[in-house]
């Protein structure tokens, strides 16, 4: 918030995250809603003019500026959870007191842009991403992002499957469920995985909305990330467009895979949740904003869809969860069929 008020416009990203500098967004308001009321920062010339709750006062943009250099410095050189006394006192000056939205919504910040191609000023919410910490993720893991799979084969006894859930891997001083391991062993034995649904009906229903094959592609390339070397959903997806395993017509090179999941990221970048139905209704409706590690902030607008879907294809890898936590990982018998369960996560590089 302090960046893009010093700095009073935006500028889109591309795919590599890059900026581009042909376009770009003034901003002309900031909107917060905190537990004391509605606020908005709306940029003069040289000056922020902060309104609500019946009051009206104004801070210049050199101190935004001041303030967005010296918070960067902090966050580059401390970890964890940290206090910054100075940037505290100047928050409660601007009426500015919450931290961060709530963790069951997308948008993260509302502001409103003058469009220099549409004429428009549209108020839009943004989700944040941003690269001072860890990589965040696009989809978090839970039972409710959880594939089943029937295991085929009847050459599977009972000590096999013994053997195969007692596979684990050290990774630092833990132990985890080799899960990779234990896909190899099962297709060692001449059996293979075919999927059969999602563990919770509402996810699978909100991806059929979306596309009413993409439970299947989902599952086609997690089984692809459980049990190769590849993480990156780039890479990912572009093996499972050769290997084809829907049996699309690809006579004329259509690219079925990497489009439909470039609508599936797209819409859980932008609103869906596994465990709420989904209306297709975007809640972040202005798009993505990225806090690179330098500190600068790129746009990914809505209005510039290719280059949106192109950065989220392209910055994005699957990753094992917690298999203890989300339950999965395991061979497990019900009415005398065996089945395996995969974890979909999903995190920004």
């Amino acid at each position: 918030m302090f960046k893009l008020l010093g700095d009073k416009k935006l500028y889109p990203g591309n795919s590599e995250i890059k900026r581009v500098y042909n376009i770009v967004y003034p901003i002309l308001r900031i909107l917060r809603t905190e537990v004391t009321g509605k606020f908005e920062y709306s940029i003069g010339d040289n000056i922020v003019v902060i309104s609500g709750n019946e009051k009206v006062f104004s801070v210049s943009i050199a101190e935004f500026q001041e303030k967005a250099k010296y918070l960067l410095s902090k966050i580059k050189t401390n970890s964890g959870t940290f206090s910054v006394p100075e940037i505290e006192a100047f928050m409660q000056s601007i009426n500015c007191l919450s931290l961060k939205a709530a963790s069951s919504v997308k948008t993260d910040i509302t502001i409103v842009v003058h469009d220099q191609r549409t004429g428009l000023q549209p108020s839009l919410g943004f989700s944040i991403k941003s690269q001072l910490g860890s990589p965040s993720t696009l989809l978090n893991a839970g039972e409710t992002t959880n594939f089943i799979y029937k295991i085929e084969g009847d050459l599977l006894s009972k000590q096999d499957v013994e053997y195969v859930n007692s596979l684990f891997v050290k990774r630092g001083k833990k132990l985890s469920k080799d899960i990779k391991g234990r896909i190899k062993t099962i297709y060692e034995k001449q059996a293979k995985l075919s999927f059969v649904n999602t563990q919770k009906r509402i996810f699978s229903n909100n991806l059929i909305l979306i596309d009413s094959l993409l439970p299947q592609i989902l599952a086609s390339v997690l089984l692809q990330f459980a049990s190769s070397n590849y993480s990156s959903l780039l890479d990912l997806v572009t093996i499972t467009e050769k290997e084809n395993p829907l049996k699309f017509d690809t006579t004329n090179k259509h690219l079925f895979y990497s489009y439909k999941i470039k609508r599936f990221l797209t819409d859980i970048a932008l609103g869906m949740m596994p465990s709420k139905v989904w209306t297709g209704e975007y809640e972040a409706t202005g798009g993505y904003l990225i806090v690179k590690a330098d500190g600068d902030v790129l746009c990914y607008h809505v209005y510039d869809k290719n280059e949106f879907e192109n950065y989220l294809l392209a910055n994005t890898k699957l990753e094992t969860a917690s298999s203890s936590r989300h339950a999965f990982g395991d061979i497990y018998e019900e009415n005398g069929q065996l089945y395996f369960k995969l974890n979909l996560q999903i995190r920004f590089k």
